[in-house]
């Protein structure tokens, strides 16, 4: 039961689920910090326990919440949890709503039951929902607001990107299970008539057991090169930029920052035909955003290659530009306030 009724501030100061950033954080959370920063009437304050338990708060927006108490250390993991339902108790009582990016549709899988329980009472504290595309789907008795997934262009700008490589497919980005990399390795080592094309996987496995199935799928073809780390911004300026076609084969792509780092590079993106993708298809011009139906085939990446290797120009990313971003979400949390 919410106890009390927050006045309506004229300066924002709103709690963000994410620490200040590092070199390593997602570029997109340091983008959109940058461009509240630049904002006016509005504080943008980075996570931490004791601003979230003590400081000011109007507005928490939350992206990925579960990050807040995902599992390490028995203590550490126990701490966290209580620590997080003393916060959203906080929340609470005092009427401070949550602004929700939804990044993902569903709640995470395989999370405690412990977890499931704090992540639905953050969703029932959310008035407002941001989506980054329209085809997220929302509570139809809840305000949600549309702010595109800005794109990397400025973010890149200062590296040095080189031209593409013929006939070179690339996957980058964090390596989930769910992505399907083993499925393009194994369409990549199905085209057996093109000697000269090559496979480079750059991104972080999310287990050592799939850094293993990686390299075991990759040692059977030598034309497949494997980056499995961390990848430093310079060294994914150089390798999406050798780029001939992006290939993103994770079946249930809903949003991807990946997608849009790869149009920021101007090199096309083979991903699985969906709605988002046809849009994101019109929105962007022909050529770039090339799809496919059903599983991953070598038919699919050889055809992809080919089409891609005829292109010129850049993709329209003009939607994607982050000057407004900041504005926007400054909407998104006054409009919280007057739920």
């Amino acid at each position: 039961m919410r106890l009390q009724r927050r006045s309506r501030p004229t300066h924002l100061r709103v709690m963000m689920s994410f620490k200040e950033p590092t070199p390593r954080t997602n570029p997109y959370i340091t983008q959109l910090r940058d461009s509240l920063a630049e904002t006016e009437g509005v504080t943008p304050s980075p996570w931490t326990w004791k601003g979230a338990l003590t400081g000011p708060v109007d507005v928490f927006h939350a992206h990925w919440p579960e990050s807040l108490i995902e599992q390490r250390g028995a203590v550490s993991t126990l701490g966290r949890r209580v620590l997080y339902a003393l916060f959203l108790l906080r929340l609470q009582l005092t009427g401070v709503p949550v602004v929700r990016t939804v990044h993902n549709v569903d709640l995470p899988q395989g999370i405690s039951r412990v977890d499931r329980s704090l992540l639905r009472w953050t969703e029932r504290l959310t008035r407002v929902r941001i989506v980054l595309n329209e085809f997220t789907p929302v509570p139809a008795d809840q305000p949600s607001v549309l702010i595109e997934h800005g794109d990397y262009r400025r973010w890149f700008a200062k590296y040095d990107v080189p031209d593409p490589v013929a006939g070179r497919v690339v996957f980058f980005g964090k390596i989930r299970r769910y992505k399907n990399v083993e499925g393009l390795i194994e369409a990549f080592t199905a085209i057996e008539d093109r000697p000269d094309w090559t496979l480079r996987v750059v991104g972080s496995p999310s287990s050592d057991e799939l850094a293993g199935r990686l390299r075991e799928l990759a040692q059977a073809d030598p034309r497949i090169g494997l980056e499995l780390g961390f990848v430093e911004d310079p060294d994914l300026a150089r390798e999406a930029g050798e780029a001939t076609v992006v290939v993103l084969p994770y079946p249930e792509m809903h949003n991807s920052g990946s997608v849009l780092a790869a149009l920021s590079f101007d090199r096309p993106v083979l991903v699985p035909d969906n709605a988002f993708n046809r849009a994101l298809d019109a929105e962007v011009g022909p050529g770039w955003v090339l799809r496919y139906e059903g599983d991953l085939t070598a038919a699919d990446v050889e055809a992809a290659v080919l089409k891609a290797q005829q292109g010129g120009g850049r993709p329209d990313l003009d939607r994607r530009d982050w000057s407004q971003a900041g504005p926007r979400h400054v909407a998104a949390y006054r409009l919280a306030l007057e739920g």
